[in-house]
């Protein structure tokens, strides 16, 4: 069967018969290489009575899912285990981390925004002021743009990573708030006025500029993340979000916003989150999240037990609107099929897509590479570097590769394709 032809109702109908015959071997089919202890219950709960209701739930004692981090200093970060979430949405208490000065402690009731600059009626904004407004819900990814940043180097390619810690600085939530252009109609935008300063709350003083455009476009105020306030973590009381856009714009505990004619060049958009080119040049306001995808299964550090068929599956997502394919390669990428995408499929969402593929035991290399519908292909590592050089530390979207050993053992292969 030529599979680069599969259509969706025939994708369905093998995979339907790979089932029914007990061929098929998914993530939980897997092993790892370093198997998690679970703890014991009872033999038979139907034998022994249940716990009563509690006020807050919790999880099962052998789901105890962890954020990764790196370190406990004020400047840090802590990462989504994206390789074991279910569906696209992540729970709110493991979404990726990303403080400049520590997680301030803020009171909803004496939390101020100030929206002022070029202006005709400057106001003070408290919390029960923007809940007054009709709130929306959007859901939107979120990614830092530093995301992929442990393996990108020709010098530093490790193979024993997982993407956990590769590309754990992406989540994706319902986001409840307040449009942003709402609020600068209230105040009055001046004739000239063409972009905007957020200013957050933290000791950073996180600040960053944005075109005006955005924040007319689908920027939000954002108080609500998967049905309950935003967490202190990720921006309480309020924060900024802007949709497909790097995560350090969209400014957390925003206090203050400034409508100008000209970018401030804050300390946090000069020093850092910009793109060092060749020529000593440098790319600025970098903004958009470029197309991307990630395969979460097989990855490290599972092993496959068996040859045999396999469900490779995975997360592709776009700053530009919507994920129109993803392509699969299961040889390092001479040659690429269609995966399926897992509807529902959002605009600035993240996607799941899955393939069928049949191990036969031999060493394979594993990669995925996303379309957007605007056209963008996600480009191969030797691309980016021609387009941006090798010294960018952001907007890290080439295209990630697995290697599966003929023992069935998983690693990071990118570095086999340098």
């Amino acid at each position: 069967m030529d599979r680069s032809k599969l259509t969706r109702r025939a994708w369905l109908t093998t995979t339907s018969g790979v089932i029914a015959a007990g061929l098929l071997r998914t993530q939980a089919d897997a092993l790892k290489l370093a198997p998690r202890q679970v703890p014991g219950g009872s033999s038979d709960p139907s034998k022994v009575p249940g716990r009563p209701t509690s006020e807050v739930g919790a999880r099962a004692p052998g789901e105890q899912l962890r954020r990764l981090t790196r370190n406990q200093e004020l400047s840090s970060s802590s990462r989504t285990p994206l390789h074991e979430l279910n569906g696209i949405i992540t729970p709110a208490d493991l979404h990726f981390e990303r403080h400049h000065a520590g997680v301030p402690q803020i009171a909803s009731e004496e939390h101020e925004l100030l929206v002022h600059g070029m202006v005709d009626r400057p106001m003070v904004f408290r919390m029960q002021d923007i809940r007054r407004y009709p709130c929306v819900s959007r859901i939107h990814f979120l990614e830092c743009s530093g995301n992929g940043g442990g393996a990108y180097g020709r010098e530093r390619m490790p193979t024993e990573i997982t993407v956990q810690a590769l590309d754990g600085l992406l989540s994706t939530s319902e986001w409840t708030g307040v449009p942003l252009a709402w609020i600068l109609r209230e105040v009055g935008i001046r004739p000239g006025a063409s972009w905007l300063l957020a200013e957050g709350r933290d000791a950073a003083l996180m600040s960053r500029s944005l075109p005006i455009e955005k924040a007319m476009d689908d920027a939000l105020l954002a108080y609500g993340q998967n049905g309950e306030a935003i967490r202190p973590e990720q921006g309480y009381p309020i924060r900024l979000f802007l949709p497909g856009w790097e995560g350090n714009i969209s400014v957390k505990w925003l206090r203050r916003i400034e409508v100008s004619d000209r970018p401030t060049m804050a300390r946090d958009e000069t020093s850092k989150y910009t793109d060092p080119l060749r020529g000593g040049t440098a790319r600025q306001f970098s903004f958009v999240m470029d197309a991307k995808s990630v395969i979460t299964f097989p990855s490290y550090p599972f092993v496959l037990p068996d040859r045999g068929w396999w469900e490779i599956k995975g997360l592709a997502w776009t700053g530009r609107g919507r994920i129109a394919r993803v392509e699969v390669s299961t040889d390092g990428g001479r040659n690429w099929v269609d995966a399926e995408l897992q509807q529902p499929v959002l605009p600035k969402s993240t996607v799941q897509f899955r393939h069928l593929w049949e191990w036969d035991g031999r060493e394979a290399m594993l990669l995925s590479r996303a379309i957007d519908e605007t056209g963008y292909m996600q480009p191969t590592v030797q691309q980016l570097w021609e387009a941006r050089g090798e010294r960018t530390a952001y907007h890290q979207n080439n295209q990630r590769a697995w290697k599966v050993a003929p023992t069935g053992e998983i690693t990071f292969g990118l570095g086999d394709l340098v």
